[in-house]
């Protein structure tokens, strides 16, 4: 086949073979055809779209370039959770030891942060000694011991997401629902896993803006699951405005930390706990989403889901005395707090613009070979719908650029509107589908 051609028959709007898809994705694998060719597909395909076909060859393809993972060795329903992503959201850190205390095996397979969204594997690598790049043997190994595991793709498991997956986030082709689809089905599918809930955001921080993207994300996803027999729930949640308050890497797992040990984070728990709640369920452990919820809560309180988490880490090679005592992690060189200049309700977030800050602060790539601060970041305060003050504190800003400081302080402001009339509370949970 012939890569050029392949190319101008999808910028001509033209519909790919199965074949042709798989050729590329098999040729951009093993290193044959370059970035700028595939590349200049990616750029051809989210502007013109994939037919139904076209989408499925390319989840296939992506998912059989690596070896698809047998756990039947391990007793126990698995059950994984994908979030689409969004700014502050670190459910997965909490949920995963919540339901594998719960007594559900969770083999998670995670991204890095992909455009003005943070990724759950450089949030654990902000923990001293994780690793993330865990082989089989120790994948397999950490699951039987603790009943949980976060890992990235390694070599033998979806190889073509990995490789896409960072190409589209520096050529602007992060927002495209068959890409998505085929990059979290082609890794949850490559896990090993019996079911899977989904959290797909929607909103200002969110890769689909509307409700209407995100409710066909969310069915383009589980079209996909229960093609290979998957049991798979959907949640869509509000991205209007950061998941929790803290934005970052280290900084999520220090809230995530603070969330496991029973502190009330009232947004950040409920939607984690929503979700926990359905991995429970699924895992064949409760008899509702709504049982599930509640063993979630018991197992915070109890100490049981912090202790499942400090074990998975030491697991994973983490060093957990920061897990213990995180007044103890490294602090960035500088960090300025923005207050608020009048009075009024906040009634609108730019949550990509918060998340672009967070990113410039070094929370965040704007190249692949950029390298992440884990300690830069945002801590976010307000919530739509709060009543500031003339001086109330918005936000506090750490990095150890002094030259990003005052254009991350105006972002953060040009990203706020406020209102001198009340304004609702968002919701967090928009729909679920089963």
């Amino acid at each position: 086949m012939n890569t050029i051609e392949i190319i101008r028959k999808k910028r001509d709007k033209k519909s790919l073979t199965p074949d042709e898809v798989e050729y590329l994705v098999q040729c951009f694998t093993k290193g044959t055809i370059p970035d700028y060719q595939f590349s200049a597909f990616l750029m051809a395909a989210y502007l013109n779209g994939l037919n139904s076909d076209e989408k499925a060859a390319l989840t296939r393809s992506m998912l059989f370039s690596g070896e698809i993972v047998d756990l039947s060795e391990i007793e126990g329903i698995k059950i994984d959770k994908h979030s689409t992503g969004g700014v502050g959201d670190k459910t997965s850190l909490i949920l995963a030891p919540i339901a594998a205390a719960a007594g559900v095996k969770v083999p998670m397979i995670s991204g890095r942060g992909l455009g003005h969204t943070g990724g759950t594997l450089d949030k654990l690598e902000s923990i001293t000694g994780f690793k993330t790049d865990l082989n089989l043997r120790r994948y397999k190994s950490v699951i039987k011991k603790c009943g949980a595991v976060l890992i990235g793709q390694t070599k033998n498991i979806a190889p073509a997401d990995r490789l896409i997956y960072s190409l589209r986030d520096v050529t602007a082709t992060v927002e495209s629902i068959p890409f998505i689809t085929a990059s979290i089905m082609s890794k949850k599918l490559a896990e090993g896993i019996d079911g899977l809930v989904l959290d797909v955001k929607t909103g200002s921080g969110a890769f689909m803006k509307e409700l209407k993207d995100s409710r066909e994300l969310a069915k383009s996803l589980m079209k996909a699951a229960h093609a290979f027999d998957k049991n798979v729930i959907a949640f869509i949640t509000d991205m209007n405005q950061p998941l929790g308050n803290y934005i970052g890497n280290w900084l999520e797992v220090y809230e995530s930390i603070k969330v496991l040990q029973g502190k009330e984070v009232e947004d950040l728990n409920e939607v984690t706990f929503n979700l926990s709640g359905a991995m429970i369920y699924l895992g064949g452990k409760a008899g509702s989403i709504d049982e599930g919820i509640n063993i979630s809560k018991e197992l915070v309180q109890n100490g049981k889901a912090f202790n499942k988490f400090v074990q998975m880490v030491k697991l994973q090679g983490g060093d957990i005395n920061h897990l213990r005592h995180p007044e103890k992690y490294p602090k960035s060189k500088y960090s300025e707090n923005i207050y608020a200049d009048n009075n009024g309700y906040l009634k609108t977030i730019d949550n990509y613009e918060i998340g672009m800050a967070a990113l410039e602060l070094g929370a965040g790539r704007l190249t692949k070979e950029d390298k992440i601060d884990p300690k830069a970041g945002i801590i976010f305060h307000p919530k739509i719908g709060d009543k500031l003050i003339k001086g109330s504190l918005i936000a506090e800003i750490f990095t150890d650029k002094k030259k990003v400081i005052e254009d991350v302080k105006n972002k953060i402001n040009s990203a706020l509107t406020f209102s001198q009339t009340k304004v609702q509370k968002m919701k967090l949970i928009k729909e679920i589908l089963k």
